[in-house]
């Protein structure tokens, strides 16, 4: 096989690829297109069954009417008999036996009719039932779809949701960890200025009650005891100084 001959093929084999592809893409529209088809060959089904029914009750009209005209000139080659006028009846019998001819020939034609308008019946009501069915079967197909749609629609969407929830934690996460980095800058700048000034020492002596002025509830609360036994004190000298000149004026 030549390299053209391969090329060819491929091409060809492209070619039915992407017409499968268009035909998938489209299914339910050219589905939707053959139903509509399938209705329009019914409906001219129907009108050649309605022009075949037609022909078929003239048929029968033409057979009624031979037959009553075959009846009807019986009667009058029997009576022309009768008066004994053979020629007259001859000539009755003659048109009789052309009458009987054409009846001969319509009457097989008119049960080919009627088989013809039975079986088109039976077509058009199996083809009707068979659009009936598959017209049902479209509905349930296009019903699916659009579900499967839908359903596509929302995995795609909640695929996109969760990718953005995901960015977002991950946005949250990295200015959580720079306002906790900028934080510990803060402080880092804090306790280096107090170390560079000596406030962290000063903090240290406050808190242990060694740094001057810093008073504690513990001293607060023994200055507020302490009054209430200091007057006692300074008033007993007060009254021996007192007592002494008296005793010495008793003496002298």
């Amino acid at each position: 096989m030549s390299i053209f001959t391969k090329l060819f093929t491929l091409l060809r084999g492209g070619a039915h690829e992407a017409g499968a592809a268009v035909v998938d893409a489209n299914a339910l529209r050219i589905l939707d297109q053959e139903i509509r088809d399938a209705d329009n060959a019914l409906g001219r089904a129907r009108d050649d069954l309605a022009t075949l029914v037609a022909r078929r009750r003239m048929v029968e009209k033409e057979l009624q009417s031979l037959t009553d005209q075959s009846v009807r000139y019986e009667s009058s080659a029997r009576a022309a008999l009768t008066k004994g006028d053979e020629a007259l009846a001859r000539e009755v019998a003659q048109r009789i036996s052309e009458l009987e001819t054409e009846i001969g020939l319509k009457t097989p034609q008119l049960g080919e009719m009627r088989s013809a308008e039975e079986r088109m019946h039976q077509t058009i009501a199996t083809t009707q039932q068979r659009v009936e069915n598959l017209r049902r079967e479209i509905d349930v197909v296009k019903v699916n779809d659009s579900v499967q749609r839908a359903q596509a629609a929302v995995a795609s969407r909640g695929a996109g949701a969760t990718a953005v929830l995901g960015s977002a934690a991950d946005s949250l996460k990295r200015i959580k960890e720079r306002q906790a980095i900028q934080d510990e800058k803060f402080k880092a700048s804090a306790e280096l200025e107090d170390r560079r000034t000596g406030a962290d020492l000063d903090a240290k002596l406050q808190a242990a009650g060694i740094l001057p002025g810093h008073t504690s509830a513990d001293d607060i609360l023994a200055r507020l005891k302490a009054p209430a036994a200091a007057p006692m004190q300074l008033e007993a000298p007060r009254l021996q100084i007192e007592a002494q000149p008296v005793e010495r004026d008793v003496k002298s």
